[in-house]
């Protein structure tokens, strides 16, 4: 979708215009100045969660653009958006977390005329001398092509449903109807291919206005939706996707929380829904309250309980297709470094199990703040370490029967990629080959979205369709693929 030039490209265009015809590199070069510094550890420690390490957008919008979403671009009003914050997009007023000064500095750091000395505090922060330079022009981002994209020998990558924005949690029926959640639209989409030719002809909009609506799942014939704090019930969905269909509210006293407030819900073979409630936080002990924790209830709403405790943010989790055991992916928390902790990939045989956090991580760290006088061996240790800040998400049992053999009831895990390293890793899909619950290997089955730290696609979920093949969604790309295997 284009966007129409906005005040502050007509401004650059016009600054362009005025400014000498050359100046020297020297002076060109934007100085990595003590206040800029300081200012650039203050989004990095707290609005770097939401709105990327780059600016580039994650769970809050792009600040990088120059088209702004609430008001004009002035320095005055970013002010006034830090210490209000936007209450019905879910970004909180940081008046009481921050002063005056921190804020001003964070509003000077964030104004679209100071890009390159951003550039230029953080490489100074990382000690790369050699990034600190006059500003150019920001790189181009990767194109999408699926040629770049590698697979093993026989599979095949085509695009499902392209302009679903936001993809993210995907639900298919028996019959192939495919249902996408997208938290940034509020939309649910249904996703057609009545042809059956491998590419969905129709992306109908089941539903719109909602909060944050990560999470779908079918069961009974009714699909489920899950908003931020609340899970709402379609019946009949197959019948009725196409018309706007009413909703019943099942369940409406969830926590509000936006941070790691999306959920991520499916219905196990025990016919009940399995509801996460993520960690307000990056890292905060909540043991004694809702979160950290995975739920589960009846369709109807009913018989509220607790599954399982110490789990600091699962976006992903299913059921082994034999032994009917509960698989899912946690994101390790942040600011311990590029390297720790790992994101966590974990079994749940039986209800009641602790997967240690916010004491112990990946199985084997003790948080510096919340470990003190605990011990590792208390809690669950994970299956498998699926690496740092690699945002394993969305996961599924191959249970088809296009592919070979050897892929069948194997594990394959979305990873959305890295918002905080000094250089990115995940981005890609991985196969997980087990025995038993063994891990055997851990391979790349998709790769190829980052190329030269350009990304060009970031995985959420992974769904299997009844002809064996396998979708893939991409809140980046805005699209949905298909993975199909032709020896």
């Amino acid at each position: 979708m284009n966007k129409k030039p906005s005040f502050l490209a007509a401004l650059a265009a016009l600054a362009l215009q005025l400014a000498p015809a050359a100046l020297p590199s020297a002076q060109a070069a934007a100085p990595a100045t003590s206040p800029f510094l300081a200012a650039h550890k203050l989004y990095l420690a707290n609005c770097a969660q939401c709105h990327g390490k780059d600016l580039e957008g994650a769970a809050g919008p792009n600040l990088a653009d120059t088209t702004w979403l609430h008001g004009q671009p002035t320095k005055a009003n970013l002010v006034r958006l830090i210490s209000k914050g936007v209450p019905e997009k879910g970004m909180p007023g940081w008046d009481k977390q921050l002063n005056a000064t921190q804020i001003s500095q964070l509003a000077e750091y964030l104004m679209p005329t100071n890009a390159a000395t951003r550039r230029n505090a953080s490489a100074a922060l990382a000690g790369d001398v050699s990034r600190v330079s006059a500003p150019a022009a920001a790189p181009a981002p990767a194109a999408n092509s699926l040629s770049s994209l590698k697979l093993p020998k026989g599979f095949q990558i085509a695009v499902y449903a392209d302009q679903v924005e936001s993809a993210r949690e995907l639900a298919v029926t028996d019959s192939g109807l495919v249902f996408v959640g997208s938290r940034k639209a509020g939309k649910v989409y249904a996703l057609v291919d009545a042809d059956k030719d491998g590419v969905a002809e129709k992306i109908v909009t089941v539903a719109e206005g909602l909060n944050k609506p990560n999470g779908v799942a079918l069961l009974n014939g009714a699909l489920y939706v899950g908003e931020i704090s609340r899970i709402l019930k379609f019946d009949n969905i197959e019948k009725t996707y196409a018309s706007k269909p009413a909703y019943k509210v099942i369940k409406d006293d969830l926590p509000t929380d936006t941070w790691h407030g999306e959920k991520y819900i499916k219905a196990g073979p025990d016919g009940k829904l399995y509801i996460p409630i993520g960690a307000p936080c990056n890292v905060c002990d909540k043991e004694d309250d809702a979160y950290a924790k995975i739920w589960r209830m009846n369709p109807d709403g009913s018989n509220w309980e607790l599954f399982a405790r110490g789990v600091r943010n699962t976006v992903g989790f299913t059921w082994h297709p034999v032994t009917k055991e509960m698989w899912f992916t946690d994101n390790g928390r942040d600011e311990l470094g590029d390297n720790l902790p790992s994101d966590e990939l974990n079994i749940a045989p039986r209800a009641g199990m602790h997967f240690g956090f916010p004491y112990c991580h990946a199985g084997a760290l003790l948080d510096p703040q919340f470990g003190k006088s605990k011990s590792c061996e208390a809690y669950s240790a994970p299956v498998a370490a699926l690496g740092p800040h690699v945002a394993s998400l969305g996961l599924a049992f191959y249970t088809g029967t296009q592919f070979p053999e050897q892929y069948r009831n194997q594990l394959l895990i979305a990873e959305h990629g890295s918002w905080n390293r000094a250089n990115k890793i995940g981005y890609q899909v991985r196969l997980i080959t087990l025995h038993g619950n063994k891990v055997l290997s851990d391979t790349a089955f998709i790769d190829g979205f980052l190329q030269n730290e350009q990304v060009s696609g970031r995985p959420v979920d992974v769904a299997v369709m009844p002809d064996g093949s396998i979708l893939v969604s991409d809140d980046h790309a805005h699209k949905v693929y298909r993975v199909t295997y032709r020896p």
